[in-house]
C-alpha cells in the first residue's frame, strides 16, 4: 500500500519561531480503537510557545522533531476497527496530540484527558468556536467552578479579562450569577464591559488594588506583581486561583485566604457543557487571528506579544 503524505509543522530543536519548519510527513492510520481527523483548526496558547523555546523542556519533554500543539476542531476522516461512536464526516473537536498538521490520531478508546478526546461538534456551533473551548473556555471553567467553588452572588475579579481565558471567564462568571469585575488595557476596556462584566479596571491607569476590595475569588492568569497585589483585594475566606505561577501559601495564611494552582484535568462533561453554552449563544467566543499553517511562525509571534484579544488559531485545511 502506497503511502500518503501531509503538511505538519515540525519543531527539530528548542529555540525561536524560526524553529518552526512545515514540512511533508507520512499521513497516519488509523489502528483499532483509534480515528483519523482532517485538522480544519488548531488552537495556538502559550503554552505551545514555552515548549517550542525550551521553557518547559524539564516539564514538558518532547522527543525531538515533534509536532506542536493538541487543542483542535476538524472532520472525521477515517476510523478504525471497533470505533462505534463516531464515523466519517462527522463533525468533531477536543484534544489531539500534534495537532499543527493536516490530519492527526485520536485515540477513542482512552479516558479524555489533556492530551487525548473528541467530542461531537454541536448543532449551530462554527468549527473556528470549537477549536476555543480547549483554549480558554475549559481553563476559565475549571478556575471559576471546580477550583474557585464560585456561587451566584458572590464577586470575583478576573485579571486579562479580555484575553484568551478571560473573555470565557467573565461570560461563565455572569451565567453563574456573580458580580463581576475585570482589569484589562485601555483599548480593551469597552470590549469586557460588552461581555458583561459589572467592572472594568483600566490597569495602565488605575491599580486595581486601589478600585477594589472583599472579592470572593481571584481568577489570576498573569501572576508575577498582578498576584502579589491580588492578596490585599480577598476578603478573608476568599480564594485565589492561579493559571501560571503556583501561589505562596505563606501570603495565603497571612490573609486568611485559600490559594490553588488551577491544575485540574479537564473533564468530558465539562467541555460538553461549554461547548452547548456558545452553541446556544449564552457565551460567544473572540477569535483574535486566523492563521494558515504556512504562517504559523507568525502566529507564535502574535501569541507572545500576549495582546491578542481572545484566541489565536492555525487552518490546517480550510473549508
Amino acid at each position: 500500500m502506497s503511502k500518503s503524505w501531509m503538511k505538519a509543522v515540525r519543531v527539530h530543536e528548542y529555540g525561536d519561531p524560526g524553529v518552526l519548519k512545515v514540512e511533508d510527513v507520512e499521513r497516519p492510520v488509523p489502528q483499532a480503537g483509534e480515528v483519523l481527523v482532517r485538522v480544519v483548526y488548531a488552537a495556538v496558547i502559550p503554552l505551545d510557545w514555552k515548549i517550542r523555546s525550551g521553557l518547559l523542556k524539564d516539564v514538558f519533554p518532547q522527543p525531538l522533531p515533534y509536532i506542536p500543539g493538541a487543542i483542535v476542531s476538524g472532520i472525521i476522516e477515517s476510523v478504525g476497527e471497533n470505533v462505534t461512536e463516531f464515523e466519517a464526516g462527522d463533525l468533531v473537536f477536543g484534544k489531539m496530540k500534534g495537532a499543527y498538521s493536516e490530519y492527526g490520531i485520536v485515540s477513542v478508546s482512552e479516558p479524555y484527558s489533556l492530551l487525548n478526546g473528541l467530542l461531537h461538534v454541536p448543532k449551530n456551533l462554527k468549527l473556528e468556536d470549537a477549536a476555543t473551548v480547549g483554549a480558554g473556555a475549559e481553563s476559565a471553567w475549571k478556575a471559576l467552578f471546580t477550583e474557585g467553588n464560585l456561587e451566584s452572588g458572590q464577586t470575583v475579579l478576573i485579571h486579562a479579562a479580555a484575553g484568551g481565558v478571560g473573555q470565557f471567564a467573565v461570560q461563565l462568571a455572569k451565567w453563574k450569577g456573580a458580580k463581576v469585575i475585570g482589569t484589562a488595557s485601555g483599548d480593551n476596556v469597552d470590549y469586557v464591559k460588552s461581555l458583561g462584566a459589572d467592572q472594568v479596571i483600566n490597569y495602565t491607569s488605575t491599580p486595581f488594588e486601589e478600585a477594589v476590595k472583599d472579592v470572593d475569588l481571584v481568577i489570576d492568569t498573569v501572576g508575577g506583581s498582578t498576584q502579589d497585589r491580588s492578596w490585599s483585594v480577598l476578603k478573608p475566606g476568599g480564594c485565589l486561583v492561579t493559571l501560571v505561577q503556583p501561589p505562596s501559601q505563606e501570603k495565603a495564611r497571612e490573609f486568611e485566604v485559600t490559594a490553588k494552582h488551577s491544575t485540574a484535568s479537564p473533564t468530558f462533561n465539562d467541555n460538553k457543557a461549554v461547548a452547548q453554552l456558545l452553541a446556544d449563544g449564552t457565551i460567544k467566543a473572540e477569535v483574535d487571528r486566523i492563521y494558515l499553517l504556512s504562517e504559523v511562525r507568525e502566529a507564535h509571534l502574535r501569541s507572545e506579544g500576549r495582546h491578542s484579544r481572545g484566541r489565536i488559531l492555525l487552518c490546517a485545511n480550510p473549508l
